[in-house]
């Protein structure tokens, strides 16, 4: 956010700064050079001098009274050749300079006339030129005057731009706020500006679309709490009906029908399960953290996996550290991860973990099929499978990878998938230690 204004500031004094070069260039072609008409009227008394006494002299008088304002005057006025002239002045004022205008020479604090146009004054007098040096001329302090002058037009501007900045500034951190608080699950937050801040009609959207977020949101967690409670009544008789038929049935294959439907019933109730697993991650606000020691939870979840045809390999050193973590859901995040790949390992899985001081990076591979690089994002997406051919034993609802990346990012980690040096897949869960 700061930035935005910093680049808003620089953005206003470049535009100054170049507004002030376009005005004096603007005005050099128009009106003349600026310095120029400031240095002439520090000269004036000068150029009054030359014009109005020496030049009002007779014809036969006029080198006499040249001579006198040279006594009297600190300036020191030179007679040199036209030719001499004209090497001292630039092209542009050559032609002034041949109408017998004065001619200034600002940097060197001086400038030149010619004395005569026809030759009157005297013999030769028409190829020779006033050359007036050390002249009052102080093009520093005017330049200060001008300095001054654009700063105080600068400020002038840049004063209310900074009310007006300042104020937006102020509603834009609060919404910043507010995005941070709505992104980290607080749907309460909200701006609440007076209609008179400047960026109101902005805030008054973003709280109409954070009202409609979380009713969305509140109004599928209660449809998808209610829809999962009241399957567990049906279910729950169902359960009860098949167990019943199972033991009064003689017949073989209706005993194999009834063990499908108990079957599907499981799956079923497991399913319900896990959506209200996932509801309830979804409404968590603050987890019950407490110091977990992280080489004893991982043996823990490795104790509490099922048993299966592959081998598990285990690499925790010891001194590992701890972390601050709720036992319960980061259990249940590591071992769907063990889960998923005992479902598709070959034969090797593998449970490591790695600590920088910092962070404590764990990793769960296994040596089955892999994932494309182009899916290895969406299969944390709820219900999502990458071969919806697979049944029920080997495919699962799409629900363990969705949650166990839900329950790290509550813990303030990360959760990914890379290709694994066994060949198949590796899930890496980083979190904080602490």
């Amino acid at each position: 956010m700061n930035r935005i204004f910093f680049r808003f500031f620089m953005l206003v004094m470049l535009s100054i700064t170049a507004a002030t070069f376009v005005i004096y260039f603007t005005m050099s072609r128009l009106f003349g050079d600026p310095l120029e008409d400031i240095a002439r009227r520090q000269a004036s008394a000068q150029i009054f001098l030359i014009e109005q006494y020496v030049d009002a002299a007779p014809t036969d008088e006029w080198l006499t009274r040249l001579n006198r304002a040279r006594e009297v005057s600190d300036t020191r006025y030179d007679l040199v050749t036209l030719a001499r002239a004209r090497t001292f002045l630039p092209a542009t004022s050559l032609g002034a300079l041949e109408r017998g205008e004065v001619v200034l020479d600002v940097g060197n604090k001086s400038f030149y006339r010619r004395v005569d146009l026809t030759g009157e004054r005297y013999i030769g007098s028409d190829d020779e030129v006033i050359h007036a040096r050390n002249l009052p001329i102080d093009i520093g302090l005017a330049l200060q005057m001008e300095a001054v002058r654009y700063v105080i037009v600068a400020l002038a501007l840049l004063a209310p731009i900074a009310l007006w900045s300042r104020a937006h500034w102020q509603g834009l951190q609060t919404l910043s706020r507010v995005a941070d608080e709505f992104g980290a699950g607080k749907l309460s937050a909200r701006a609440r500006m007076r209609s008179s801040r400047s960026i109101y009609p902005l805030a008054e959207r973003i709280d109409l679309m954070a009202d409609r977020i979380e009713q969305l949101l509140v109004s599928q967690k209660n449809l998808l709490h209610s829809v999962s409670h009241e399957l567990r009544t049906p279910i729950a008789r169902l359960e009860f009906a098949l167990e019943l038929l199972h033991d009064r049935a003689d017949d073989p294959a209706l005993r194999a029908r009834i063990a499908a439907m108990e079957g599907d019933v499981t799956e079923l109730n497991s399913l319900v399960n896990e959506l209200l697993g996932m509801a309830r991650l979804d409404s968590e606000q603050a987890l019950p953290m407490q110091s977990v020691d992280l080489g004893v939870l991982l043996r823990t979840v490795e104790s509490g996996l099922p048993p299966g045809a592959q081998r598990l390999a285990l690499d925790c050193p010891d001194g590992l550290g701890r972390v601050k973590a709720d036992p319960r859901l980061l259990k249940r995040a590591l071992s769907n991860l063990l889960r998923n790949a005992q479902k598709y390992a070959a034969q090797d899985i593998r449970l490591s973990a790695r600590s920088d001081g910092s962070r404590i990076t764990i990793a769960v591979e296994d040596d089955g099929p892999g994932i494309p690089e182009d899916e290895r994002e969406r299969i944390f997406e709820p219900f999502y499978r990458l071969d919806r051919s697979r049944d029920r034993a080997t495919g699962g609802f799409g629900l363990g990878l969705s949650i166990a990346r839900k329950a790290v990012l509550l813990h303030g980690g990360t959760l990914a998938v890379e290709a694994s040096p066994l060949g198949g897949a590796r899930f890496v869960v980083t979190l904080p230690q602490g």
